[in-house]
Formats: C-alpha cells, sequence, structure tokens
C-alpha cells in the first residue's frame, strides 16, 4: 500500500530506531528526563525563541498556547479554514473558552486590511465590555486546507504589524514549517520572529513517531506548561520519544526537498489526465489537492484504495495527498499508475459541482 493520507504515516528509520533504543531518560514531570531537555532547548534555539516545551500533539501545543494566551470569554482570530479551528475537535472554544472570529484568508493567507476589519475601530461612544476582546491571532504556515501553501515574508510582517499596534499577541502553528523553510530557504528562526509563540510537530514533516513543540518566552512556557500538565500531558520517562523527534530534527530537514520534489512530479501528471483539475502554482511544498471533474471522490479513493494507493476525500469532489521521507520516486510512478486506473474504473457523474453544494467542500 502507498499511503499518501498524510505525512504523519511516516515509520521510524533504522537510525532513529536506535537513537529511541539508546536515549538517555528521567523523569520529565520532574525536569529530570535529559533527552526532553535537549530536544527542547535544541527547538528554542532553532526557532530563535528563550524556551519550549514537549508534548504529544501538535493539537495539544496549539491549544495551549491558545489557553495560555488568553482567559475564556476571550476572542482569537483564525483564518477561516485554520487547522486549529476546523481540525482539531472544537478545542479553541471546548478547551480555551474562546470566541473564533475567522478572517477570509486565499489558501490560508489572508491580509493586514483582513485583520484591521475584524478588529474594527474603537470609539468612546460604544462601550468596550460589550464585544469579546480579540487577545491573540493566529497564522498557519504552511496551511494544510490550502495545499501547503506558504506565506510570503511580507505578508506575515504586514500582519504582525497591525496586530502589534493593537495590542494583539501573535501565535503561529507551524507545524510544517520546516516546509516552509526548505521550499524558501527562509530560516524557521526568521518565520517565527514576528510571533510571541510557536508550535511545530515531529511527527508530519520530520516523521517522528510523536510529538510538537511549543516555543516561546521562558516565562510564557512556564505557564504553558500548567496547562499541558492540566490536560494530561505529564510525561515520565518521555526522553525515550523525543529522541526520535530530536533524531528527526537534526537528520531529517536536509531531506524535505526530496518530498517537494516527488509532490511536484505526482502533480504535474495529474494535471495531464483529463478527469482531474488541478493548478500547478498551488502545489508549494508536500501536499497536493486536486479536484475530480467527473467522479466522486469517495468512489476515487476507494477504487485507488483497493488497487493499492491511499488517499484522503475532501468533500465530494476533491482529493488530498501528502508527501514524506518514507515514498520514494517508484512510488510516484506506481501511484500514478494507479489514479490513471481508477480514473478509468469509477463511474463518471455529471452532477458533481450540484452535490459539492450540497454537502460542502470537505478537508
Amino acid at each position: 500500500m502507498i499511503d499518501l493520507r498524510s505525512d504523519t504515516c511516516s515509520r521510524p528509520t533504522k537510525a532513529m530506531r536506535e537513537a529511541i533504543a539508546n536515549a538517555d531518560v528521567g523523569d520529565d514531570v520532574y525536569g529530570d528526563d535529559p533527552t526532553v531537555k535537549a530536544l527542547e532547548a535544541a527547538t528554542a534555539e532553532l526557532l530563535g525563541k528563550e524556551d519550549a516545551v514537549y508534548m504529544p500533539t501538535g493539537t495539544m501545543t496549539n491549544q495551549v498556547g491558545i489557553r495560555a494566551h488568553t482567559e475564556p470569554g476571550d476572542a482569537v482570530m483564525f483564518d477561516q479554514n485554520a487547522h486549529v479551528y476546523i481540525l482539531e475537535g472544537g478545542a479553541p472554544s471546548a478547551f480555551a473558552g474562546v470566541l473564533p472570529r475567522l478572517l477570509p484568508g486565499v489558501r490560508g493567507i489572508f491580509s493586514a486590511g483582513d485583520v484591521a476589519a475584524a478588529l474594527g475601530q474603537p470609539h468612546p461612544f460604544f462601550p468596550a465590555t460589550i464585544p469579546a476582546p480579540v487577545r491573540l491571532l493566529c497564522l498557519e504556515n504552511t496551511h494544510n486546507i490550502g495545499g501547503g501553501s506558504v506565506w510570503p515574508m511580507e505578508a506575515i510582517s504586514a500582519v504582525v504589524d497591525v496586530a502589534r499596534a493593537r495590542g494583539v499577541a501573535l501565535h503561529l502553528d507551524g507545524a510544517r514549517l520546516w516546509h516552509a523553510t526548505a521550499a524558501t530557504g527562509i530560516p524557521e528562526s526568521q518565520y517565527a520572529a514576528g510571533f510571541d509563540t510557536v508550535s511545530v510537530c515531529f511527527s508530519k514533516a520530520l516523521g517522528a513517531p510523536v510529538g510538537s513543540c511549543l516555543a516561546g518566552t521562558k516565562e510564557f512556557i512556564t505557564r504553558a506548561r500548567r496547562f499541558k500538565q492540566q490536560i494530561g500531558g505529564g510525561f515520565r520517562q518521555a526522553g525515550i520519544i523525543a529522541a526520535g523527534a530530536l533524531h528527526a530534527l537534526e537528520n531529517h530537514r536536509s531531506r524535505l526537498g526530496e518530498t517537494h520534489a516527488n509532490a511536484r512530479r505526482f502533480a504535474e501528471r495529474l494535471a495531464e489526465l483529463d478527469g482531474i483539475a488541478l493548478d500547478l502554482s498551488t502545489v508549494e511544498t508536500n501536499i497536493v489537492r486536486f479536484r475530480l471533474t467527473r467522479s466522486r471522490a469517495s468512489d476515487f479513493v476507494e477504487e485507488a484504495h483497493r488497487r493499492g494507493l491511499f488517499m484522503l476525500p475532501s468533500g465530494a469532489d476533491a482529493v488530498r495527498a501528502v508527501f514524506y521521507l518514507d515514498i520514494a520516486e517508484d512510488d510516484v510512478v506506481k501511484a500514478l499508475k494507479i489514479v490513471e486506473e481508477s480514473l478509468s474504473a469509477v463511474p463518471v457523474v455529471t452532477s458533481v459541482a450540484e452535490e459539492k453544494m450540497q454537502r460542502g467542500a470537505g478537508y
């Protein structure tokens, strides 16, 4: 099975398994695990932040970050298709008790003008106690639902300036920030510089089995550790899994260009196929999102799965394929053959557009 559902489907390499087996460990709740401490220090340094805290998932690092920035009843601004808003189980409301304020991003990227418009202009005639105060603005780079889109630095700077001028804190969901750096050559620390906090993931882009880090000031990370513990994130001998993340951080970042190249090969051939619509300009990193023009996504992915290719449907007519370190160039060739065979095998549907309107675009 060629599994393109997500880059979380990667498996630890032999060298990573050896690092895990030989990890030096302690009790992380007491701050005694040397491998966790080494991972946190390395991540903080790479992102240009004072400190970092290791957690099991990117959802936890994002949601602990939001909780630590806010109090229940505050408002937080997100892109309308942000992972932290759509794909994390409703946690901003359930865990932090915040009110989402959505921004009209295009492939996950919104403008300084969008932020300013959402913030509005306060006037002394209108009581400040009536609206929920906006305390936090969240960005996602690269953007999952946007197809792995990379935020331009000038767009980040403009948005950061508006938020700072209005006293709004900034959080970056950088689960795949490593891919932005691999695509542009801009260091992670430069992308992270304007943000108070940054979440990065080791089990997506970098191929580790478990974990993410939240980075920020020492004071903020101390507060974040409280909420990590509160929701059951207290590790014991966590160095065993942190060793895999540390190995990935030190050894796999340089290989991300391979995944971009494979995603591009796959996308270029898809764009030539009758029955598929794909704008190659949207394939910037390791995520390929394409649309079926005469087939249902559900029929197509199920047929492809029967033939040995695993992808995710994204609503009535859209499909996502994600590339990672385990996927070789030969796998791309095989996957494309299965795509062509599956397109020929599935029923032709003339009302996909109408069905999409009825069922929603999906993720």
